[in-house]
């Protein structure tokens, strides 16, 4: 996944182009990325108007698409407002030969236009998805998560969770290592699960300490992840029961512990595999996993690789230039 592809045309958000060209635009090949080639692609060769007075200089046309590892397809200010007739053909051809197709926040409307996600999973930001639903009834329209796939298919919630679906997808082709080096060079966090909650209730004063608590406890459990934890392991740490705990948890951070522990000795995983030559059984204990065939499990049902693939494909990865045509 060298090649990108941003599908641009009038009216596009220019959050969401922004951050597409800041996770695959910049050389940061000094921190160990590889170097993408990003084009703007677009119907018509002329500029292209923008909200808030910007506009664009697309340097490549649609048949580029072709030439693409993944397009990626920002939102439409006015997510109602239609889409060329070309530009949904090329996104149906490039879905068609099975490259990835990922739309931001109401891109999803634009997916959805092109046919592509007729009976398929769908997110938009949490505001849209009853509109969303209501003009493509097809379509299964969560309202919950910050990005899903289905079919090769990916949408994202609004806003940031463009940020979490771009790093997810460097982090599936390039490994943990690129993608985190990419957050840090963009100052936001690393990795968010998909099922992360789009959006949670604000605290209040009241519940400083909690927050508190519960910050200190995943700042432990992150030096811990080689060890057994459990929940009521990580309730003791915060002085609460199994229970509550665990409620204030899913309430800072949209998940449980167990799948927030999962997610981090996951990611935790990855980079042993990509930075050592351990044995898959001591990637596992290091990592946190109780035996090797439930890392193995879940690892393969979260990656779509064994252990053992994903070291070789990181490996070839890494090893290998960016290919040129």
């Amino acid at each position: 996944m060298h090649r990108v592809a941003v599908v641009v045309q009038p009216g596009i958000r220019s959050f969401d182009l922004a951050v597409i060209t800041e996770v695959w635009g910049p050389d940061r090949s000094p921190l160990g990325v590889p170097r993408f080639e990003l084009r703007r692609c677009a119907l018509d060769a002329g500029p292209i108007a923008l909200p808030g007075g910007l506009t664009l200089a697309p340097d490549r046309g649609l048949d580029w698409l072709a030439e693409a590892d993944l397009v990626v397809v920002p939102a439409l200010a006015e997510p109602s407002d239609p889409t060329p007739g070309p530009v949904l053909a090329a996104l149906r051809e490039a879905h068609a030969r099975g490259v990835p197709v990922a739309a931001l926040c109401a891109g999803a409307f634009i997916l959805a236009e092109a046919g592509l996600l007729a009976g398929r999973r769908a997110v938009t930001h949490w505001s849209l998805a009853p509109r969303l639903a209501a003009r493509h009834p097809s379509v299964r329209v969560e309202d919950a998560p910050l990005y899903v796939e289905d079919c090769g298919l990916w949408t994202s919630a609004g806003v940031a969770s463009g940020i979490d679906l771009c790093l997810h997808l460097v982090r599936q082709a390039h490994g943990a290592e690129a993608a985190a080096a990419i957050a840090r060079s963009m100052v936001t966090g690393p990795f968010r699960t998909g099922d992360h909650a789009q959006y949670l209730d604000r605290p209040t004063p009241a519940a400083d300490r909690t927050a508190e608590a519960l910050a200190a406890v995943r700042e432990r459990a992150l030096l811990r992840l080689h060890e057994p934890l459990s929940v009521a392991a990580l309730a003791r740490w915060a002085g609460m029961s199994p229970r509550s705990f665990a409620r204030h948890f899913v309430a800072a951070t949209g998940t449980t512990p167990h799948r927030w522990l999962l997610g981090h000795r996951l990611d935790a995983a990855r980079k042993l595999l990509e930075r050592t030559d351990h044995p898959v059984p001591e990637v596992a204990r290091r990592a946190g996993f109780a035996s090797e065939v439930t890392f193995r499990q879940h690892f393969t049902s979260h990656v779509g690789l064994s252990p053992r693939a994903y070291r070789v494909a990181a490996a070839v990865t890494s090893a290998a230039p960016p290919k040129s045509r």
